[in-house]
C-alpha cells in the first residue's frame, strides 16, 4: 500500500472517501474475527444485543452463573469502547497523527494475544475460554468505537443489525412508486443510493471477512488471527511512526 493512501486511512485528517475504505477494511477484519472466534470458543463476541437477550434468560431460568458471564462480556465490550475513547482524546489534546491509529495498533497486539491464548486453550478450557471470550469482545467495542468516532456513527463494522435496517429503508425508498413528482413535492420519496451502496458494501466486506476467517481458523487454527493483526499494523503504523518522529525532532516538546 502506498505511504499517502495509508496516512490518509488512519491519520489525524479525514476525508470521507478514507473513512469509507478504512470501514471497509475493519468490517472485513470484524468479520473474520467474529467468525474465527465463534470456532474458537462457541460465542460471537460482538453480538451484544444476543448477549443481553442471553442474559434476560439466563437470569429468568436461574442460571446466575451465565448471567454473570454475560454481564462481564458486555463490560468487557464497553471497557473496549471506552478505551478508545481515551486513546483518541488523549492522542487529540496532543495533536497526535496517531489519534486513531493507535486503537488499531493496540487492536493488533490484542489479537496476536488471542492467538497465543489460543495455544493453551485445549490444556487449560477452563480459564482460557473465558479470557479469550472477553478478549474479543474488548476488541470487537475497540473497533467499532474507532469507526464510529471517525465517520460520526455512519458506518458500524462489528455488528450488521443496524446495516441491515439501513439497507432495508433504502430499498423501501427506492421500490417506493411516486405517480408524480410534480403531485407529491412536500412527500416525494427518494432513496439515498449513496448510502445504499455504502451498507451494502460494509454487509459484503462482513460476510466476506466472516467466510475467510472462518475458513482460515479451520485451516491454521488461532494462528489464522495473525494475518488480520498484520493488516491492522500495516495501517497504522505510518502515523505512529510520524508521531515518533516529531518527539526526536529538534524543538519537539518533551
Amino acid at each position: 500500500m502506498p505511504a499517502q493512501f495509508l496516512r490518509r486511512l488512519t491519520g489525524r485528517d479525514r476525508t470521507r472517501r478514507a473513512n469509507r475504505q478504512l470501514g471497509l477494511i475493519l468490517a472485513f477484519v470484524a468479520g473474520g474475527i467474529n467468525a474465527g472466534g465463534f470456532l474458537a470458543v462457541h460465542r460471537y463476541t460482538s453480538h451484544m444485543t444476543g448477549i443481553v437477550s442471553a442474559i434476560a434468560d439466563d437470569l429468568v431460568l436461574g442460571q446466575l452463573t451465565l448471567v454473570l458471564g454475560g454481564l462481564v462480556s458486555v463490560a468487557a465490550f464497553i471497557a473496549g469502547a471506552a478505551a478508545t475513547a481515551l486513546l483518541i482524546n488523549w492522542a487529540r489534546r496532543r495533536q497526535m497523527h496517531s489519534e486513531y491509529a493507535l486503537s488499531l495498533l493496540l487492536e493488533a497486539v490484542l489479537l496476536l494475544v488471542f492467538g497465543l491464548l489460543g495455544a493453551n486453550l485445549a490444556l487449560h478450557t477452563g480459564l482460557m475460554v473465558p479470557a479469550t471470550v472477553l478478549l474479543l469482545c474488548f476488541v470487537m467495542g475497540l473497533q467499532n468505537a474507532v469507526v464510529t468516532k471517525i465517520s460520526q456513527a455512519e458506518i458500524r463494522t462489528t455488528h450488521m443489525t443496524g446495516i441491515v435496517t439501513d439497507l432495508g429503508i433504502e430499498l423501501g425508498r427506492l421500490l417506493y412508486w411516486n405517480r408524480s413528482e410534480q403531485a407529491n413535492a412536500q412527500h416525494f420519496v427518494r432513496a439515498n443510493r449513496d448510502r445504499l451502496k455504502v451498507h451494502a458494501a460494509v454487509l459484503f466486506a462482513f460476510l466476506g471477512g466472516g467466510i475467510v476467517g472462518a475458513s482460515a481458523f479451520k485451516s491454521l487454527g488461532f494462528s489464522a488471527a495473525v494475518p488480520f493483526a498484520v493488516v491492522l499494523v500495516v495501517m497504522a503504523l505510518l502515523p505512529v511512526l510520524d508521531d515518533l518522529r516529531g518527539l526526536g525532532a529538534p524543538g519537539s516538546a518533551s
